[in-house]
């Protein structure tokens, strides 16, 4: 029912930008809240930015990536966005997209569909 495909990872250097898609299909975007999580290696998944169904006025992000991240999505399009600006060493991780139903943005438990994941790796 759900698929959610992430693209747009890759190598950039400290300080670069970065923009991640996450193609999902369907009518995704009108009845599932999204997020995108991250995994380092050896670490656990955790919470970076999420986005319910009314888009602007309702998205959260987690507090190491506040105003260097930015995410969006594109109805027409069906895909959604991670903008990923001032990148550090320690945003290296695979990232993932994610639809849930989530009580509050950051409980990854609560999202149903995963995305395979794209690799962010940061250099210094």
């Amino acid at each position: 029912q759900v698929q959610l495909v992430e693209s747009g990872g890759g190598l950039v250097q400290t300080g670069g930008s970065l923009r991640l898609s996450c193609a999902a299909s369907g009518r995704t975007f009108s009845v599932y809240t999204m997020g995108w999580f991250r995994q380092a290696p050896g670490k656990e998944r955790e919470f970076v930015a999420g986005m319910r169904w009314s888009g602007g006025s309702g998205t959260a992000y987690t507090d190491s990536v506040k105003g260097r991240f930015t995410i969006s999505r594109d109805n027409a399009k069906n895909t959604m966005y991670l903008q990923m600006n001032s990148l550090k060493p320690e945003d290296t991780a695979v990232y993932y997209c994610a639809a849930g139903r989530p009580q509050f943005y950051e409980l990854k438990g609560q999202y149903d569909y995963w995305g395979q994941g794209t690799q962010v790796t940061v250099s210094s």
